[in-house]
């Protein structure tokens, strides 16, 4: 039989679909040129963010601590994803299952001890060194 694939369906639907996918596209994108405005105006080539002018480079330094946050937050959702998947497992699994997700939380509670022990989840400056610095700052006397 000519006109099957393999599978033993007709292509020519497939060929029919792919021809006015094609033919949809290139209508609309020759009616959005003919269509669209054509002009240019003084502020046509700036930025505009709600109605504010740029003030200077949208390029902003981040500190490595934001990409360590960002990478933890992926880890630990990934993590997620896998446990909730075993929860859904959980009757076929059975004991071997139940041992192997115990296995892996705990593996899950050392990373998030380790992590915490070399400060890694400290986001905010460190209240010890603040007060330390505070008290080598040289006071006057208040009663002058």
């Amino acid at each position: 039989m000519e006109g099957l694939n393999a599978s033993g369906t007709p292509g020519w639907p497939f060929v029919v679909y792919t021809l006015l996918v094609f033919a949809l596209l290139t209508l609309i994108i020759s009616l959005s040129y003919f269509l669209g405005q054509r002009h240019q105006g003084g502020a046509s080539d700036q930025p505009y963010e709600s109605g504010i002018l740029e003030t200077g480079s949208a390029r902003l330094r981040f500190s490595a601590q934001f990409y360590l946050v960002a990478m933890m937050f992926v880890i630990f959702d990934i993590e997620v994803v896998f446990i909730v998947l075993w929860a859904l497992a959980f009757h076929e699994l059975g004991w071997p299952g139940y041992l192997s997700i115990c296995v892996f939380i705990g593996l899950l509670f050392a990373v998030l001890i380790y992590e915490w022990s070399i400060g890694a989840l400290n986001f905010g400056p460190d209240g010890k060194k603040i007060l330390k610095a505070y008290r080598k700052l040289p006071f006057k006397d208040p009663a002058i």
